[in-house]
């Protein structure tokens, strides 16, 4: 695990060496912002519901933006092959630089939990759901990022990462759409794939365990499929 922490750590500093963290950033907790009180003011009502309802369509947004670069950027600059060349597995590079990525994520959400203390001061805060829902955007967060190292793992092109990442991400999060439009026999089917339906199901205070595998899984499974396009690079 140290050639992992060592990876995190360094793809972690790299984030603060470059504009894109602060640029993100910055996107990221305006736009948070208005979000949360376009829901806030309308409803009038101290809760955080209205920032929930919005937060993951903004996450799926940003989330490539700050992956792209994980593993296209070593390709394109020539220095994946040093890495890979270096005693540490490919596991380890997938896992390190996806642990630095989620950690950045994580910075950012912590970022917006004044919001929670603003509508404390406000009215009486349900903190279990509010704790519930900052836990659902993690694990959220945590599935984009999963899905962004993926499409990295690919190709050379830093924007192609990116808009494919958000082509995979977007997908997951409109097909909750059509259960309005399919028959009722497919509903069950979409519940099961939308991402946007498991973290409603999480914010509104119920951490199911189902919901957390789904989360864990879809992370899981996008991190494998890179570690396996980096084992097939190594053969070629």
């Amino acid at each position: 695990m140290n050639n992992v922490f060592a990876i995190a750590r360094r793809e972690f500093s790299s984030y603060f060496n470059s504009p894109i963290a602060y640029l993100v950033g910055s996107i990221y907790i305006i736009l948070s912002g208005a979000l949360f009180f376009y829901g806030l003011i309308p409803q009038g009502q101290a809760d955080m519901r209205g920032f929930f309802d919005q937060a993951p369509l903004l996450l799926f947004i940003i989330v490539p933006f700050l992956t792209m670069r994980l593993l296209a950027e070593e390709r394109a600059q020539g220095t994946l092959e040093l890495l890979l060349s270096m005693p540490v597995t490919d596991w380890q590079v997938v896992l390190g630089k996806y642990l630095a990525s989620v950690g950045l994520l994580a910075v950012l959400i912590l970022l917006t939990t004044p919001f929670a203390f603003s509508v404390a001061a406000i009215g009486p805060l349900d903190k279990g759901a509010t704790a519930c829902g900052y836990i659902g955007l993690l694990l959220m967060a945590a599935a984009y990022a999963a899905i962004g190292l993926m499409t990295s793992a690919f190709t050379r092109n830093q924007i192609v990462a990116a808009l494919a990442a958000l082509f995979i991400g977007f997908g997951l999060f409109i097909v909750t759409a059509l259960i309005q439009v399919l028959p009722p026999a497919f509903a069950s089917v979409i519940n099961a794939i939308a991402i946007q339906v498991r973290f409603q199901s999480v914010a509104r205070g119920v951490i199911d365990v189902r919901d957390v595998l789904y989360f864990v899984s879809l992370s899981a499974g996008c991190l494998l499929v890179a570690q396996s396009a980096l084992e097939s690079r190594r053969w070629r």
